[in-house]
């Protein structure tokens, strides 16, 4: 009875810290974003998962980590995906630019 209570207010904390959390992304830069919301959602799950295995502190530690480096992973995919649509734009301009053949 009491390890389900805890289980339940350490899932309960997770998810209170991750909305308060999400709220002071406003001056962030993209990636700071990133890696902060995969940070607070790794810590959360971990939270909760540590928490049913016995150890919510060290769950969301390991969570943070994961989840800071999931954060990063996505952001390199992101700017990827902006280089990628930046080139396309400019080698669309160039030949929109160059003289036709006629």
């Amino acid at each position: 009875m009491m390890r389900l209570l805890r289980t339940r207010l350490a899932a309960a904390g997770a998810c209170a810290a991750l909305l308060l959390g999400v709220g002071g992304c406003a001056n962030l830069t993209p990636t700071q974003q990133r890696a902060a919301t995969g940070t607070m959602g790794g810590a959360a799950a971990g939270a909760v998962i540590g928490a049913i295995a016995g150890n919510a502190g060290m769950g969301a530690a390991i969570g943070a980590g994961a989840g800071l480096l999931g954060g990063l992973a996505v952001d390199q995919v992101q700017k990827s995906k902006e280089r990628a649509y930046q080139e396309g734009v400019a080698a669309g301009k160039s030949q929109s630019q160059s003289p036709s053949g006629r």
